[in-house]
Protein backbone atom coordinates (compact mmCIF):
# COMPACT_ATOMS: atom_id res chain seq x y z
CA UNK A 1 0.00 0.00 0.00
CA UNK A 2 1.30 3.45 -0.72
CA UNK A 3 2.07 5.79 1.91
CA UNK A 4 0.87 9.28 1.94
CA UNK A 5 3.46 11.69 1.24
CA UNK A 6 4.69 13.55 4.32
CA UNK A 7 4.54 16.81 2.00
CA UNK A 8 0.70 16.53 2.20
CA UNK A 9 1.45 17.23 6.41
CA UNK A 10 2.65 20.57 5.46
CA UNK A 11 -0.52 22.70 4.65
CA UNK A 12 -1.59 21.95 8.23
CA UNK A 13 1.65 23.86 9.64
CA UNK A 14 1.47 26.78 7.30
CA UNK A 15 4.04 25.78 4.51
CA UNK A 16 2.95 25.61 0.74
CA UNK A 17 5.21 23.12 -1.23
CA UNK A 18 6.05 24.79 -4.82
CA UNK A 19 7.53 23.08 -8.12
CA UNK A 20 10.73 24.22 -8.91
CA UNK A 21 10.84 22.80 -12.37
CA UNK A 22 8.23 24.15 -14.12
CA UNK A 23 8.87 23.59 -18.15
CA UNK A 24 6.49 21.56 -20.60
CA UNK A 25 7.82 18.21 -20.03
CA UNK A 26 6.20 18.18 -16.18
CA UNK A 27 2.99 19.65 -17.97
CA UNK A 28 2.80 17.33 -20.90
CA UNK A 29 3.79 14.01 -19.28
CA UNK A 30 1.11 14.75 -16.54
CA UNK A 31 3.63 14.98 -13.57
CA UNK A 32 2.79 18.49 -12.19
CA UNK A 33 -0.92 17.14 -12.04
CA UNK A 34 0.29 14.22 -10.21
CA UNK A 35 1.97 16.50 -7.67
CA UNK A 36 -0.65 18.62 -7.11
CA UNK A 37 -2.50 15.46 -6.41
CA UNK A 38 -0.01 13.33 -4.36
CA UNK A 39 1.62 15.69 -2.56
CA UNK A 40 -0.21 18.30 -2.59
CA UNK A 41 2.21 20.72 -4.49
CA UNK A 42 0.14 24.43 -4.99
CA UNK A 43 2.51 26.39 -6.95
CA UNK A 44 5.30 26.05 -9.53
CA UNK A 45 8.73 28.54 -10.24
CA UNK A 46 10.26 27.90 -13.44
CA UNK A 47 14.06 30.01 -15.11
CA UNK A 48 15.92 29.94 -18.50
CA UNK A 49 18.12 27.16 -17.02
CA UNK A 50 14.98 24.81 -16.80
CA UNK A 51 13.84 25.58 -19.94
CA UNK A 52 17.47 25.07 -21.55
CA UNK A 53 17.10 21.90 -20.33
CA UNK A 54 13.60 21.31 -21.38
CA UNK A 55 14.63 22.22 -24.89
CA UNK A 56 18.17 20.25 -25.06
CA UNK A 57 17.13 16.77 -23.66
CA UNK A 58 13.56 16.39 -24.97
CA UNK A 59 11.23 17.28 -28.62
CA UNK A 60 8.44 18.89 -27.11
CA UNK A 61 9.15 22.56 -28.63
CA UNK A 62 10.74 21.00 -31.73
CA UNK A 63 7.16 21.77 -33.59
CA UNK A 64 7.53 25.54 -31.98
CA UNK A 65 10.68 26.05 -33.23
CA UNK A 66 10.00 24.45 -36.13
CA UNK A 67 6.89 26.86 -37.17
CA UNK A 68 8.98 30.14 -35.60
CA UNK A 69 8.79 32.86 -38.49
CA UNK A 70 11.98 32.74 -40.26
CA UNK A 71 13.06 36.04 -39.35
CA UNK A 72 12.13 35.46 -35.68
CA UNK A 73 14.79 35.65 -33.00
CA UNK A 74 15.53 33.19 -30.76
CA UNK A 75 14.66 35.34 -27.58
CA UNK A 76 11.39 35.88 -29.84
CA UNK A 77 10.75 32.38 -30.21
CA UNK A 78 11.81 31.54 -26.57
CA UNK A 79 9.38 34.30 -25.02
CA UNK A 80 6.82 32.39 -27.51
CA UNK A 81 7.44 29.12 -25.71
CA UNK A 82 7.65 30.12 -22.38
CA UNK A 83 3.95 32.36 -22.83
CA UNK A 84 2.63 29.66 -23.86
CA UNK A 85 4.37 26.51 -21.04
CA UNK A 86 3.77 29.01 -17.97
CA UNK A 87 -0.29 29.79 -19.33
CA UNK A 88 -0.78 26.27 -18.94
CA UNK A 89 0.61 25.57 -15.91
CA UNK A 90 -1.37 28.96 -14.18
CA UNK A 91 -4.28 27.02 -15.87
CA UNK A 92 -3.81 24.05 -14.46
CA UNK A 93 -2.81 25.45 -11.32
CA UNK A 94 -6.01 27.77 -10.84
CA UNK A 95 -8.23 25.79 -8.92
CA UNK A 96 -5.51 25.51 -6.20
CA UNK A 97 -5.25 29.47 -6.75
CA UNK A 98 -9.41 29.58 -6.03
CA UNK A 99 -9.46 27.39 -3.42
CA UNK A 100 -6.82 29.25 -1.25
CA UNK A 101 -8.88 32.20 -1.75
CA UNK A 102 -6.45 33.22 -4.46
CA UNK A 103 -3.46 32.70 -1.71
CA UNK A 104 -1.78 29.80 -3.32
CA UNK A 105 -1.85 28.37 -6.87
CA UNK A 106 1.11 30.46 -8.18
CA UNK A 107 3.21 29.82 -11.11
CA UNK A 108 6.52 32.21 -11.50
CA UNK A 109 8.31 33.03 -14.82
CA UNK A 110 11.28 35.57 -14.38
CA UNK A 111 12.43 38.80 -16.08
CA UNK A 112 15.55 38.70 -18.17
CA UNK A 113 18.85 38.77 -15.69
CA UNK A 114 20.24 41.10 -17.94
CA UNK A 115 17.73 43.53 -16.18
CA UNK A 116 18.69 42.96 -12.86
CA UNK A 117 20.45 45.92 -12.22
CA UNK A 118 17.79 48.06 -14.57
CA UNK A 119 15.16 49.75 -12.82
CA UNK A 120 12.97 50.46 -15.77
CA UNK A 121 13.90 48.09 -17.75
CA UNK A 122 13.08 45.44 -14.97
CA UNK A 123 9.64 47.62 -14.49
CA UNK A 124 9.33 47.34 -18.22
CA UNK A 125 9.56 43.82 -18.95
CA UNK A 126 7.47 42.73 -15.60
CA UNK A 127 4.36 44.51 -17.12
CA UNK A 128 5.06 43.16 -20.57
CA UNK A 129 5.32 39.43 -18.87
CA UNK A 130 1.95 40.19 -16.57
CA UNK A 131 0.10 41.43 -19.53
CA UNK A 132 1.23 38.69 -22.04
CA UNK A 133 0.12 35.84 -19.19
CA UNK A 134 -3.02 37.34 -18.44
CA UNK A 135 -3.59 34.74 -15.77
CA UNK A 136 -4.54 35.72 -12.04
CA UNK A 137 -2.42 33.50 -10.62
CA UNK A 138 1.14 34.51 -12.26
CA UNK A 139 3.99 35.78 -10.26
CA UNK A 140 6.36 37.92 -12.55
CA UNK A 141 10.04 37.03 -11.19
CA UNK A 142 12.25 40.30 -10.28
CA UNK A 143 15.74 39.88 -8.92
CA UNK A 144 16.32 41.65 -4.86
CA UNK A 145 18.90 43.66 -6.04
CA UNK A 146 19.16 47.66 -5.02
CA UNK A 147 17.32 48.20 -8.78
CA UNK A 148 15.02 45.11 -7.90
CA UNK A 149 13.77 46.85 -4.80
CA UNK A 150 12.46 50.40 -5.61
CA UNK A 151 11.10 47.98 -9.58
CA UNK A 152 9.29 45.83 -7.15
CA UNK A 153 8.15 48.71 -5.29
CA UNK A 154 6.53 50.40 -8.18
CA UNK A 155 5.05 47.26 -9.48
CA UNK A 156 3.41 45.91 -6.00
CA UNK A 157 1.47 49.38 -6.68
CA UNK A 158 0.93 48.56 -10.28
CA UNK A 159 -1.08 45.58 -8.42
CA UNK A 160 1.02 42.92 -10.19
CA UNK A 161 2.33 39.81 -8.46
CA UNK A 162 5.91 39.84 -7.79
CA UNK A 163 8.14 36.80 -6.99
CA UNK A 164 11.66 38.67 -5.45
CA UNK A 165 13.93 36.27 -6.35
CA UNK A 166 18.09 35.73 -5.16
CA UNK A 167 17.61 37.32 -1.72
CA UNK A 168 20.77 36.00 0.64
CA UNK A 169 21.09 39.04 3.14
CA UNK A 170 18.50 39.74 6.23
CA UNK A 171 19.39 43.26 5.14
CA UNK A 172 18.06 43.07 1.57
CA UNK A 173 15.10 41.04 2.71
CA UNK A 174 14.12 44.10 5.09
CA UNK A 175 14.20 46.23 2.43
CA UNK A 176 12.11 44.06 0.18
CA UNK A 177 9.37 43.73 2.88
CA UNK A 178 9.75 47.91 3.34
CA UNK A 179 8.92 48.18 -0.75
CA UNK A 180 6.30 45.69 -0.25
CA UNK A 181 4.44 47.60 2.02
CA UNK A 182 5.11 50.74 0.59
CA UNK A 183 4.08 49.65 -2.98
CA UNK A 184 0.95 49.00 -1.04
CA UNK A 185 0.38 51.96 0.46
CA UNK A 186 0.68 54.02 -3.19
CA UNK A 187 -1.81 51.84 -4.33
CA UNK A 188 -4.13 51.78 -1.25
CA UNK A 189 -4.06 55.57 -1.14
CA UNK A 190 -4.66 56.24 -5.25
CA UNK A 191 -7.85 54.40 -4.75
CA UNK A 192 -6.52 50.79 -5.82
CA UNK A 193 -8.11 47.40 -5.10
CA UNK A 194 -5.20 45.21 -2.62
CA UNK A 195 -7.15 42.22 -1.73
CA UNK A 196 -6.05 40.32 -5.15
CA UNK A 197 -2.33 41.10 -4.73
CA UNK A 198 -0.05 38.37 -3.86
CA UNK A 199 3.83 38.41 -3.41
CA UNK A 200 6.69 35.90 -2.41
CA UNK A 201 10.29 36.49 -1.19
CA UNK A 202 12.24 33.78 -2.24
CA UNK A 203 15.28 33.16 0.14
CA UNK A 204 18.30 30.76 -0.63
CA UNK A 205 19.45 28.92 1.57
CA UNK A 206 21.93 25.99 0.87
CA UNK A 207 24.10 28.02 -1.29
CA UNK A 208 25.24 30.15 2.21
CA UNK A 209 26.44 26.91 3.17
CA UNK A 210 28.34 26.20 0.42
CA UNK A 211 30.17 29.93 1.26
CA UNK A 212 30.12 29.23 4.43
CA UNK A 213 31.88 25.89 4.98
CA UNK A 214 34.60 27.02 3.19
CA UNK A 215 35.90 29.22 5.01
CA UNK A 216 35.57 27.27 8.58
CA UNK A 217 37.90 24.53 9.36
CA UNK A 218 36.43 21.09 8.96
CA UNK A 219 35.72 20.39 12.83
CA UNK A 220 34.01 23.27 13.33
CA UNK A 221 30.09 23.55 14.68
CA UNK A 222 28.89 25.86 12.67
CA UNK A 223 29.30 24.10 9.36
CA UNK A 224 25.99 23.39 7.86
CA UNK A 225 24.34 25.15 10.30
CA UNK A 226 24.10 29.06 9.01
CA UNK A 227 22.38 28.78 6.25
CA UNK A 228 19.22 28.05 8.34
CA UNK A 229 20.21 30.32 11.24
CA UNK A 230 20.37 33.16 8.51
CA UNK A 231 16.62 32.18 7.07
CA UNK A 232 15.14 31.75 11.36
CA UNK A 233 16.22 35.08 11.95
CA UNK A 234 15.46 36.60 8.75
CA UNK A 235 11.54 35.23 9.71
CA UNK A 236 11.29 36.60 13.65
CA UNK A 237 13.49 39.83 12.27
CA UNK A 238 12.03 40.85 9.20
CA UNK A 239 8.58 38.77 8.58
CA UNK A 240 6.98 38.54 12.17
CA UNK A 241 8.07 42.28 12.81
CA UNK A 242 7.09 44.28 9.45
CA UNK A 243 3.74 41.99 9.25
CA UNK A 244 2.17 43.12 12.23
CA UNK A 245 1.43 46.41 13.87
CA UNK A 246 -0.22 49.32 13.27
CA UNK A 247 0.66 49.79 9.64
CA UNK A 248 0.18 46.53 8.44
CA UNK A 249 -3.19 46.12 10.16
CA UNK A 250 -4.14 49.70 7.90
CA UNK A 251 -3.54 47.42 4.80
CA UNK A 252 -4.24 43.99 6.03
CA UNK A 253 -7.47 46.25 7.00
CA UNK A 254 -8.12 46.81 3.40
CA UNK A 255 -7.81 43.13 2.04
CA UNK A 256 -3.97 43.06 1.82
CA UNK A 257 -2.09 39.93 1.91
CA UNK A 258 1.46 39.85 3.45
CA UNK A 259 4.29 38.73 1.27
CA UNK A 260 5.29 34.90 2.43
CA UNK A 261 9.18 34.16 2.75
CA UNK A 262 9.75 31.61 0.08
CA UNK A 263 12.68 29.49 0.83
CA UNK A 264 14.45 28.57 -2.41
CA UNK A 265 18.05 26.57 -3.02
CA UNK A 266 16.64 24.19 -0.54
CA UNK A 267 18.24 21.32 -2.21
CA UNK A 268 21.20 19.41 -0.03
CA UNK A 269 24.40 20.57 -1.60
CA UNK A 270 27.10 18.90 0.52
CA UNK A 271 26.44 15.05 0.17
CA UNK A 272 27.57 14.41 3.92
CA UNK A 273 23.91 16.58 5.43
CA UNK A 274 21.03 15.09 5.04
CA UNK A 275 18.78 15.28 1.71
CA UNK A 276 16.09 16.92 3.66
CA UNK A 277 17.97 19.01 6.28
CA UNK A 278 17.25 22.47 4.78
CA UNK A 279 13.23 21.50 3.81
CA UNK A 280 13.15 20.04 7.68
CA UNK A 281 14.33 23.08 9.62
CA UNK A 282 12.17 25.34 8.16
CA UNK A 283 8.97 24.40 8.71
CA UNK A 284 6.51 27.47 9.50
CA UNK A 285 3.60 29.55 9.15
CA UNK A 286 3.17 31.45 5.97
CA UNK A 287 6.11 30.25 4.04
CA UNK A 288 6.59 28.31 0.59
CA UNK A 289 9.25 26.04 0.02
CA UNK A 290 9.84 25.26 -3.77
CA UNK A 291 11.85 22.38 -4.05
CA UNK A 292 13.45 20.50 -7.22
CA UNK A 293 12.72 16.69 -7.95
CA UNK A 294 15.49 15.36 -5.80
CA UNK A 295 14.27 16.91 -2.81
CA UNK A 296 10.44 16.11 -3.60
CA UNK A 297 12.02 12.78 -3.37
CA UNK A 298 13.82 12.69 -0.31
CA UNK A 299 11.03 14.13 1.95
CA UNK A 300 8.27 12.36 0.65
CA UNK A 301 9.41 9.31 2.25
CA UNK A 302 11.86 10.51 4.86
CA UNK A 303 11.12 13.93 5.44
CA UNK A 304 10.27 14.91 9.12
CA UNK A 305 7.15 17.70 9.17
CA UNK A 306 6.84 19.86 12.03
CA UNK A 307 7.18 23.32 13.16
CA UNK A 308 10.30 24.06 13.27
CA UNK A 309 11.14 27.78 11.71
CA UNK A 310 10.65 30.01 14.96
CA UNK A 311 12.30 26.85 17.09
CA UNK A 312 15.56 27.95 18.95
CA UNK A 313 15.89 31.03 17.03
CA UNK A 314 18.12 32.54 20.04
CA UNK A 315 20.61 29.84 19.31
CA UNK A 316 20.25 30.82 15.77
CA UNK A 317 21.45 34.31 16.36
CA UNK A 318 24.16 32.92 18.62
CA UNK A 319 25.49 30.94 15.59
CA UNK A 320 25.40 34.06 12.98
CA UNK A 321 27.32 35.81 15.80
CA UNK A 322 29.52 32.34 16.52
CA UNK A 323 30.45 32.83 12.84
CA UNK A 324 31.08 36.71 12.70
CA UNK A 325 33.32 36.22 15.88
CA UNK A 326 35.59 33.58 13.86
CA UNK A 327 36.38 36.18 10.82
CA UNK A 328 33.89 34.97 8.50
CA UNK A 329 31.97 38.01 6.99
CA UNK A 330 28.40 36.91 6.49
CA UNK A 331 27.50 40.48 4.62
CA UNK A 332 30.67 39.93 2.53
CA UNK A 333 29.13 36.01 1.58
CA UNK A 334 25.86 37.41 0.42
CA UNK A 335 27.11 40.46 -1.61
CA UNK A 336 29.18 38.05 -3.53
CA UNK A 337 25.97 35.42 -3.79
CA UNK A 338 24.26 38.11 -5.11
CA UNK A 339 26.08 39.05 -7.53
CA UNK A 340 26.96 35.14 -8.80
CA UNK A 341 23.33 34.26 -8.64
CA UNK A 342 22.87 36.90 -11.08
CA UNK A 343 25.48 35.89 -13.61
CA UNK A 344 24.91 32.25 -13.12
CA UNK A 345 20.72 33.54 -14.36
CA UNK A 346 22.54 35.55 -17.40
CA UNK A 347 24.51 32.54 -18.25
CA UNK A 348 21.19 30.40 -17.77
CA UNK A 349 19.30 33.11 -20.31
CA UNK A 350 22.12 32.94 -22.62
CA UNK A 351 22.27 29.10 -22.98
CA UNK A 352 19.18 28.85 -22.87
CA UNK A 353 19.05 31.18 -26.21
CA UNK A 354 22.08 29.28 -27.37
CA UNK A 355 20.14 25.80 -27.38
CA UNK A 356 16.83 27.12 -28.78
CA UNK A 357 19.14 28.33 -31.68
CA UNK A 358 20.93 24.58 -32.20
CA UNK A 359 17.73 23.11 -32.37
CA UNK A 360 16.59 25.89 -34.43
CA UNK A 361 19.59 24.34 -36.53
CA UNK A 362 19.04 20.95 -36.15
CA UNK A 363 14.78 20.55 -36.81
CA UNK A 364 15.17 22.73 -40.31
CA UNK A 365 17.88 20.00 -41.35
CA UNK A 366 15.56 17.67 -40.07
Amino acid sequence: MQMTSKWKALADLGQSVWYDNVARPALESGLLARLMAEDNVTGGTSNPSIFANAVQKSDMYDADIRAAPADATPQQVFERMAAADITNACDLMRPAWEKSGGRDGFISLEVEADFAFAEEDTVSRARAIWGQIGRPNLMVKVPGTAAGVNAFRRLTADGININVTLLFAVKRYREIADAYIEGLEQRLDAGGDLSHIDSVASFFVSRIDNKVDAKLPDDSPLRGRIAIANAKVAYADVYQVVFAGPRWERLKAAGANPQRPLWASTSTKNPAYPATLYADELIGPDTVNTVPDATLDAFREGGHPARTLDRDVDAARAELKALADAGVDLAEITDELEREGVEAFQQAYNGMIDAIAEKRSSVAAD
